[in-house]
């Protein structure tokens, strides 16, 4: 196999004019079927407004599905099949050609002008090779300029006399600038990241990658595969994408509706269990605490504590008729109910309808014949609420929740044997609140009052959720997750060496433990598509004491990129720095520890240099973005400015989490990283 190198436009009708040809008709061919949609009259084929509302908005979606983005290329490679897929290869057998895109485009006639590239028969545009041609006779890729064609590659994948090459285009891809908010990687998908894309929804994956193996370009692609794949059931069912906070997300958001994937819900953990309004803040001790799984055996002891045997019996009286149900044979139905381990709040509403069952057997035995509706009648009877009351007591997850935490002996006597006393005092609040609204709740809290809200009545669960940079999660906000996809799978990404809580997670087996997804098949990414090669070289100098046995990335890069780490005598040689790079084509970051922003901010504006904050939209004149190092995590840019990096360790509660926030911010660049110091530089950077 061979790559030729990237061709340019040349005089004449030659391939490339015959390619930009088909790219015209293409475009006109999406906007008739956007058209097409747009003309549809439904005025005659609904029966009610309700089916017309959802019809008028599932023509709206499909609508926006369709928009043909001018600076996103419709298609980005061209695949020659030797013969007809899915035919027998027989001698002479004439192949077929087929254009690969972000969606699928048919001509007026229904003829394929371009195949999404989720389709099967786009799968060995990712995966054939020289050893394994995939019956492909020649892989052409496509080179773009601001939306327009402006050059190609092939390689003949079918002659095993031409010697594999780098694909040039591949690499000026994968090496282009960005500003904004991060793009697809449809077209510089590689083999080993499709067959992850491409695994099947029913089960679910775990993946470990290190900076730039491009983790969570495969999660997000994945989902557009799944929906591909697997539309109806995902459309009843729901997706979800898991980030760690708002920042993360507006970054990310852009990448599934370029792909035409418009319906896929983003959240944060914090989002998802947003009970009650988080005001107050943990220290860490209180924090690893209240995460660890072991709570939720505290608070399923503390709910179903409220649940007491019955001592007196429940007298039913119709007409002249009185029903008596005995104390013993309610304690019989009571304890049928615990053992069947169902949630809380359905064994409270089946305890009424067991208590009329009994009586109901009772009135057959004296020769009446009761129906459901006397059943029911029963279990509204005055007398069997009262029992049901004082039996199985309703219970409001967050006042439980108020209650371990503010009543010393309530928690001491439901974590007897789970928590020390230490471990009780140190999430106990120094004084109690009075209610649920005046509580100064944590995010941890919150995490706890949706453990229990799930104890008294089950979280809906989704088909599919993705959880990115998961390395972060508590065993507590991993069961939270784990809720929302109890009935469908999930997608894990993470970094085992860029987890910076003090909880952060250990092994992705026992994470998966607690996700309730054991089976998860872990895959790790080692191949470092985004971050240059000396960067890369100098950050997994860290790897030893932050992630012993990880395996280290290795850049593919051709480019090797701009590195230095520089001793500078301020703020104003930063400053200096960040000019120097905008100098450059594409976005800049400046990093610095939380503290120093501040101060960085003010010498940015007095330098005339304006900036953005992580998750706000960069333009042509405000390229550079001042990102405190807690909100790193995930972000990229073309070049980094990373400031002082002893305050970035510094400016964590232990030397390791330290040294794992300053792991990430050394890998945000794209293209080129300067490391501004006045103070020593760690000792574990050599």
């Amino acid at each position: 196999m061979s790559a030729d190198d990237p061709v340019e436009p040349a005089a004449g009708h030659d391939p490339l004019s015959r390619e930009r040809a088909h790219l015209a008709a293409s475009r006109a061919a999406l906007r008739a079927m956007r058209e097409d949609v747009e003309s549809l009259d439904i005025s005659d084929v609904t029966a009610n407004w309700v089916n017309a509302a959802v019809l008028e908005r599932q023509i709206e979606e499909r609508v926006k599905a369709l928009a043909d983005l001018s600076d996103t290329p419709l298609f980005f490679g061209r695949l020659d099949y030797l013969h007809a897929p899915g035919s027998e290869r027989t001698e002479g057998a004439e192949g077929e050609q087929f254009y690969i895109g972000r969606r699928h485009v048919h001509d007026a006639d229904g003829d394929p002008m371009v195949i999404d590239w989720r389709a099967p028969v786009s799968q060995p545009f990712y995966r054939a090779s020289g050893k394994d041609p995939m019956d492909v006779a020649l892989r052409r890729r496509f080179g773009y300029t601001g939306g327009a064609l402006t050059a190609y590659e092939d390689e003949h994948l079918s002659d095993p006399t031409e010697a594999a090459t780098t694909s040039k285009l591949l690499q000026q891809e994968i090496e282009r600038p960005r500003v904004g908010p991060m793009r697809d990687i449809v077209a510089t998908i590689q083999p080993e990241q499709d067959e992850i894309v491409r695994s099947g929804l029913a089960g679910s994956v775990c993946v470990q990658g290190g900076p730039g193996t491009g983790k969570t370009a495969v999660g997000l692609h994945r989902v557009a595969y799944l929906l591909y794949a697997h539309r109806e059931r995902l459309a009843r069912t729901g997706t979800l994408v898991v980030g760690p906070n708002r920042s993360f997300l507006h970054y990310i958001e852009q990448v599934l509706p370029a792909l035409g994937e418009l319906t896929v819900a983003q959240a944060t953990v914090d989002d998802l269990v947003a009970h009650v309004e988080v005001r107050g803040t943990d220290d860490a001790a209180a924090a690893l605490v209240k995460g660890d799984a072991r709570m939720a055996e505290v608070l399923r002891r503390a709910l179903y504590a409220h649940v007491t045997m019955p001592t007196e019996p429940v007298v039913v009286v119709r007409g002249s008729r009185r029903w008596r149900v005995p104390a013993y044979e309610l304690e019989d139905i009571v304890r049928q109910l615990l053992e069947r381990d169902i949630r809380y709040g359905a064994a409270r509403e089946a305890l009424p309808q067991r208590i009329a069952h009994a009586v109901l057997v009772q009135m057959e035995r004296a020769g009446e014949a009761p129906d459901d509706r006397v059943q029911d009648a029963v279990a509204r009877n005055g007398a069997v609420k009262a029992a049901v009351k004082a039996v199985w007591p309703a219970v409001d997850p967050a006042k439980l929740v108020l209650r371990l935490l503010g009543d010393a002996e309530f928690l001491a006597e439901h974590a007897e044997g789970l928590l020390d006393e230490q471990e009780q005092k140190a999430i106990l609040w120094t004084k109690p609140a009075r209610s649920v609204k005046s509580a100064k709740w944590s995010a941890a809290d919150a995490v706890l009052i949706d453990e229990a809200a799930d104890l008294v009545r089950r979280t809906h669960s989704l088909g599919h959720v993705v959880l990115d940079e998961a390395q972060d999660l508590s065993p507590m906000q991993y069961r939270a997750v784990g809720r929302r996809c109890t009935t469908g799978s999930a997608t894990v990404l993470g970094d085992l060496a860029q987890g910076t809580t003090p909880w952060a997670t250990r092994s992705w087996e026992e994470a998966l433990a607690h996700l309730g997804k054991p089976d998860a098949v872990v895959e790790e990414l080692t191949a470092g598509f985004r971050v240059p090669t000396d960067v890369i070289a100098y950050a997994s100098r860290l790897l030893p004491h932050i992630a012993p046995g990880l395996t280290p990335v290795a850049s593919i890069r051709e480019n090797p990129g701009l590195f230095e780490v520089r001793r500078v005598e301020g703020a104003g040689d930063v400053v200096a720095a960040c000019r120097e790079l905008l100098r450059h084509e594409g976005s800049v970051g400046l990093i610095a520890a939380d503290a120093r922003i501040p101060e960085l901010a003010g010498e940015l504006t007095a330098a005339g240099i304006s900036s953005v904050a992580p998750g706000e939209e960069t333009t042509h004149d405000t390229r550079l973005t001042l990102v405190p190092a807690s909100l790193a995590k995930g972000l990229e840019y073309d070049y980094v400015v990373l400031d002082e990096p002893r305050a970035v360790v510094d400016g964590e509660p232990d030397e390791r989490t330290g040294l794992r926030r300053l792991y990430v911010a050394l890998t945000r660049a794209v293209s080129g990283l300067i490391v501004t110091h006045t103070a020593p530089l760690p000792e574990q950077l050599g």
